[in-house]
This record gives structure tokens, sequence and C-alpha cells, in this order.
């Protein structure tokens, strides 16, 4: 029997989306972040403005876009981020421009914020914008990740514990929800949802160019 030759790859053109990961501290945050970066190549770390000065071995442009603060301040006046924070007397935001651009080059930027970072990105890019909250399986859980990971005292695991059920309290307010019990259960989750994501119609761009071709138009 001989070999049937290959199909025609079909490209449609993709606008990109913004992928937000929250949770308490403790919950798996991090560790998902970083291994839905290693695992998807479409897939890039939004990276922040700061105002704080560089620690040892950063590099401006790749790890923050680091600002004077009148500089910073100028980009607040001028709707210039997508959302920004004040946090322990410094400042921090996603410029607007990056983002954008790679959205509109059909990438995905991956987001690490809190339900108030979400906030404003659901009030400025809604459109954009999916967001996923990582829940711990268990109260007890979590105060046992925070003791193994941390080695911190009594007093700092009940105020993380304490700041945690405030951040928990916000989770009806994302589109996804994802208890991580199994991390490698979890990972596949958030994989499964972008994957669903980057196929909704709204987003395929090239979609009707590409149905009226199929139909002879």
């Amino acid at each position: 029997m001989s070999d049937s030759p290959d199909p025609p790859h079909t490209t449609i053109t993709r606008r990109g989306l913004m992928l937000v990961l929250s949770s308490p501290s403790g919950a798996g945050k991090t560790t998902i972040s970083r291994a839905l970066l290693q695992l998807d190549g479409g897939l890039t770390m939004s990276i922040s403005a700061t105002t704080r000065p560089p620690r040892p071995g950063e590099i401006n442009g790749k790890d923050y876009i680091f600002l004077s603060h009148d500089d910073f301040d100028r980009m607040v006046r001028n709707s210039e981020f997508l959302e920004h924070a004040e946090v322990f007397g410094n400042f921090y935001g996603t410029p607007t421009a990056p983002v954008q651009t790679a959205l509109a080059a059909g990438h995905d930027v991956l987001f690490d914020v809190d339900w108030q970072g979400t906030q404003q990105l659901r009030q400025n890019a809604r459109a954009d914008l999916v967001s996923i909250f990582i829940l711990p399986p268990s109260h007890d859980e979590l105060e046992r990740r925070l003791h193994t990971r941390a080695q911190d005292s009594e007093e700092v695991v009940r105020n993380r514990m304490s700041k945690a059920s405030a951040e928990m309290s916000h989770w009806a307010e994302y589109d996804y929800i994802i208890v991580n019990d199994v991390l490698e259960t979890s990972i596949a989750k958030v994989e499964a949802i972008l994957a669903a994501e980057r196929l909704r119609r709204e987003r395929q761009v090239g979609l009707p160019d590409f149905v009226h071709e199929l139909r002879g138009e």
C-alpha cells in the first residue's frame, strides 16, 4: 500500500491571551508557573516594572524593568500600566505596550499576580484574560506546606495563614478553580485550560478568512 500524502498544514492567525495564576502562599502557584513555562514554548512570563533597586544578578529588561519613581509616576498618569500596586514602599506594574505587542503576534503571556492585580487586568483587558485560582487541598495541608517550605516561626505561619484566608475569599472572581492536591494533575489541568482557551472562536482572528476560503467565497 502506498503512503498517502500528508495533509496540508493549516495555520489560522490567533490573538494571544493573558493567563493569570493566583493563589495563597504555599498553594503551588509558583511551581505550576515554572512547569508551564518549561512545557509550553508558546507561553512567556510577563515582565513587571518596579521602582526598587536591582538585586545582585538581576538584569534590566529580563527579570524586571527598573524605573525611577518619576518615570513610574509618569507611566501611571499616562495609563501605561495594565495593573500596578505598591508593595513594601516600592511600586510594581505591568507595562501595557509589550503585552499588547505579544498578544497581537499570537503569543500568550503568563501573569503571577494577586487578586487585586487580577481585578485591574480584568478592568483593562477582559477579553484577553483567562484567570485561574489555585487552592490548597485542605487547611491543614496548607499549614504543613508553609511550615515545611519556610521554616518560619509559629507567629509568621499564623500571619501567612490569615493572609491566605483573606486571599481565598476572592476565589469566585476567577474563571477557573484548581485544587492543587497532586502537582502533576494540577499542571495538566492548567495545560488543558490553556489549550481550550486558545481555540476560542473570538481569539482565532484568522478564522473568518479561512472559512470563506473553505466555502469558495
